[in-house]
């Protein structure tokens, strides 16, 4: 099969030819009929993933179509449409069986642990567990989009941040993972304010239900200017990008017994960032990180689609081929455009 691979941890991918998956007892191949392109492949392909065994293929946000089943799966058939959680549990360890698959001891990641979906054909593990069977009318390249940023947005803003109706939520960083939590939290009613550098994404932020946007390139004191727009600070604050002064600003940024919520990944010389305790400990914060979110999970999510509620197509910026994905992915750090990167393989259906 065709997929992009890289031999070196910060070397120009290419594509190639390797061998077509197969799969293991308890899993599935899928044809891959999309892919998204995320930051955390970036992270990923610059070796900060301890998982990755070289030579590696990315790609964890993905939607297909079943093309073979290992002899043990009970659930799942062949030209089933599905997609799956980033992160895939066992379901057998202490943590799957509590409910919090996205912790699972052995958990299976495709595109970190494993070959991932930056080819024509990816494996899955543990697929009874954690495989979504897709609406028939949902188009692959939203479901691929679900798969990391929105439902990991999903569940900071609804299970991790406990998000409620007329709430101010701050959310920084109008990535995927930005973009993704303000929409849902817009839909449940909460007031959203959006933070980032840049207007452009800013303008989008306030097109998919943020009430404000704050540029911090225009402001000295960011916690206090939020404070000021929330009338007290936010009762959630979520720092969807990654960013030690971010993180820092969301925590300062929180009225007395709010909740910060950590969803970017905090790598290299952001993992450490100064968190001020002391703010913590006299007006009773909280903070909670967020990974992932359960294959169960997805059920309210996809209702929420269903019924119009959530629109996650409106979050794709464009959509790419294979061969587009290896400069798509290696410029991610720049964090080009606004919106979404989709690799399509779809030839026809929805």
């Amino acid at each position: 099969m065709k997929a992009v691979v890289y031999r070196a941890f910060g070397e120009a991918p290419r594509i190639e030819s390797v061998p077509d998956p197969v799969p293991g007892s308890d899993g599935v191949v899928l044809k891959v009929m999309a892919s998204g392109v995320c930051l955390s492949d970036w992270h990923g392909w610059q070796g900060h993933d301890p998982d990755i065994v070289l030579p590696h293929v990315p790609g964890h946000e993905l939607a297909g179509v079943v093309v073979a089943v290992g002899d043990d799966v009970t659930r799942w058939q062949l030209g089933d449409r599905v997609t799956v959680p980033f992160v895939s549990g066992c379901g057998r360890c202490p943590q799957c069986h509590s409910g919090n698959q996205q912790v699972c001891d052995f958990q299976f990641q495709p595109g970190f642990t494993h070959f991932g979906s930056f080819a024509e054909y990816v494996a899955i593990h543990y697929a009874d567990e954690n495989l979504v069977r897709l609406p028939e009318d949902m188009r692959f390249e939203t479901a691929a989009s679900l798969g990391c940023r929105f439902a990991t947005s999903f569940r900071a803003i609804v299970d991790q941040g406990k998000v409620a109706r007329d709430q101010w939520v701050v959310v920084h960083g109008c990535g995927g993972v930005g973009l993704s939590a303000i929409m849902i939290a817009s839909a449940l009613g909460a007031r959203v304010v959006a933070v980032d550098i840049s207007d452009e994404k800013l303008a989008t932020a306030q097109r998919i239900g943020a009430v404000a946007g704050l540029n911090v390139m225009a402001q000295d004191k960011v916690a206090d200017a939020i404070r000021e727009l929330t009338d007290g600070g936010a009762h959630v604050s979520v720092d969807a990008i990654g960013n030690a002064d971010a993180c820092v600003n969301s925590i300062a940024s929180l009225r007395k017994r709010g909740r910060h919520v950590q969803i970017g990944l905090m790598v290299g010389k952001h993992s450490r960032p100064g968190v001020p305790m002391d703010k913590v400990i006299a007006n009773e914060l909280e903070i909670v990180g967020s990974h992932g979110m359960q294959a169960y999970r997805y059920v309210e999510m996809m209702d929420m689609i269903g019924s119009g509620l959530l629109a996650p197509e409106k979050l794709i910026g464009r959509t790419i081929t294979l061969e587009e994905s290896i400069e798509a992915m290696t410029s991610m750090n720049r964090f080009p455009g606004s919106g979404v990167t989709i690799i399509s393989m779809a030839t026809d259906g929805p």
